[in-house]
């Protein structure tokens, strides 16, 4: 009878252990599909920055065509729609200096601000106040994103050195906008600059 209670216990010791192996398995499973999945998000939210840094300078690319102008069309002149630079229509022979209206990586959705400048557009930026990922590393032309606390503060602009109003100048922009040097006019977000210095037709 002794023996028989032995083996019992020993059984019953080993199917604890089994037990205690395989909670400790699960955990173990589950903690790295925790991480993996942090780092998959990690990795796709780098790649919709990516992507949006791209788009925008696409942006940036299509407006320096739109306003360098072409034969038998003075440039000097930024488009008052985006749709514009999907299909140019002045002159006599229509032209594409954007392959397509993208949608904004980071929201998803193929609306965004507009930059205004003499009612025209001069730049483009995401609607997204999330904070990137990316705080430092950026092109020339991208150095105002440094340390950028919304998406929506990635700015592109063309020319790219333009300035944007300091904070605080609402009231002046107002001002200039009813003399007619500025307009906010038109349904999606936008902001206005100060004075606009003519396109350099030689740098896109």
């Amino acid at each position: 009878m002794g023996g028989g209670l032995g083996k019992r216990w020993h059984s019953g010791r080993q199917g604890g252990f089994a037990f205690l192996f395989t909670l400790l398995l699960v955990a173990l499973l589950g903690l790295g599909l925790v991480v993996a999945s942090d780092l998959d998000s990690t990795l796709a939210r780098r790649e919709r920055e990516l992507a949006l840094l791209q788009i925008g300078h696409e942006f940036r690319q299509a407006l320096a065509r739109y306003a360098s102008g072409r034969p038998g069309v003075a440039g000097g002149a930024y488009p008052l729609r985006l749709d514009d630079l999907i299909l140019d229509p002045r002159g006599l022979k229509p032209v594409r200096h954007l392959r397509r209206l993208y949608a904004d990586p980071i929201t998803g959705q193929a609306d965004w601000g507009l930059i205004r400048a003499g009612g025209r557009i001069v730049g483009v930026y995401s609607l997204s106040v999330a904070q990137p990922m990316r705080q430092d590393g950026f092109d020339d032309d991208d150095a105002n994103f440094k340390g950028a606390s919304r998406y929506r503060d990635w700015v592109f602009l063309h020319p790219a050195g333009r300035s944007l109003l300091p904070a605080g100048a609402a009231a002046a922009a107002a001002s200039a906008a009813s003399a007619g040097s500025l307009s906010t006019a038109g349904s999606a977000p936008q902001a206005s600059f100060g004075p606009v210095p003519p396109p350099d037709p030689g740098k896109p």
